[in-house]
């Protein structure tokens, strides 16, 4: 197994970081099929996401996804990125934060962590992202609750 990145674990830190100054921390992600999130706010293929603590809810700064609930024109939306295709994290008030440089899209091995936001219920004979639909539409990200 390689190194794992040090992208997650910045963002984590940079989000705590704007949280304890009582800054707004503010996401900047390239979309694509990969990314769950109201296309209506996407610009030029990027959205820029709010991630504070007041504009979220359920939300998982993990090591392959970022996940939350939001409201978005007042209509509550279920928002999924993965890590990788986060090109900036920072500070609405001040600007200062980090740039990254966004990554292609690798889903996360057996096991690791966010794996078991794409598995199937138990019991469930679907396959990880089966979603039962034509093979001529593009797959797009499932959340399945798992208790």
């Amino acid at each position: 197994m390689g190194e794992t990145s040090t992208k997650p674990y910045l963002i984590r830190a940079l989000h705590e970081w704007c949280t304890d100054n009582g800054y707004t921390p503010y996401i900047t992600v390239q979309v694509d099929e990969h990314t769950m999130v109201p296309v209506a706010h996407v610009r030029d293929g990027q959205i820029t996401l709010n991630v504070g603590t007041l504009a979220t809810n359920r939300l998982v700064l993990g090591n392959e996804f970022i996940e939350f609930q939001a409201r978005f024109s007042g209509v509550t939306e279920n928002v999924y990125v993965p890590v990788g295709a986060v090109s900036a994290i920072y500070a609405r008030e001040t600007g200062a934060g980090m740039g990254f440089e966004v990554q292609p899209y690798e889903p996360p091995e057996a096991g690791a962590q966010g794996a078991t936001a794409t598995a199937a219920p138990e019991g469930s004979d679907a396959a990880p992202g089966d979603d039962g639909g034509d093979d001529d539409e593009p797959k797009r990200p499932r959340l399945t609750i798992v208790k």
